[in-house]
């Protein structure tokens, strides 16, 4: 499915980076503001407790649940924001790890922050995610 989204790469920046650096969407595209995705069970329980990658995975089907209900796929997504309730580097890596899988290629412009402590009991992690579709 072709997306309006259109990423951004310059070689003036550093390639370290795993996305790319800006995004834009066409004029006459529909933006979707996502709240953000977080790791919750369909009975409001907090998915995969103490599991970093596993509740990243866990909001990354929020996310694509909401955005299916918003008309558009995560190939839509034009940048998130992935916050991590940890100040450890390797648990921001794990949850960074499996969005950056499931974006693939669509490796959208992104921020990954270390937070104090996220709304939920037991929650690690969150996504946060704006969309741009043409109708």
């Amino acid at each position: 499915m072709p997306t309006s989204v259109e990423l951004i790469r310059t070689s003036t920046l550093s390639s370290i980076a795993e996305y790319a650096y800006a995004a834009t969407a066409p004029q006459d595209a529909r933006l979707i503001f996502l709240a953000g995705a977080c790791p919750l069970s369909d009975d409001g329980s907090t998915a995969a407790v103490g599991d970093y990658a596993g509740q990243a995975a866990a909001c990354i089907e929020t996310m694509t649940r909401a955005l299916a209900a918003a008309g558009a796929t995560i190939e839509d997504v034009i940048s998130t924001r992935v916050l991590v309730a940890s100040s450890d580097r390797a648990d921001l890596g794990a949850a960074w790890h499996v969005v950056r899988d499931a974006f693939g290629e669509h490796d959208v412009p992104s921020t990954l922050m270390g937070v104090t402590v996220l709304g939920y009991t037991d929650q690690l992690v969150e996504i946060e995610a704006i969309a741009a579709v043409v109708d």
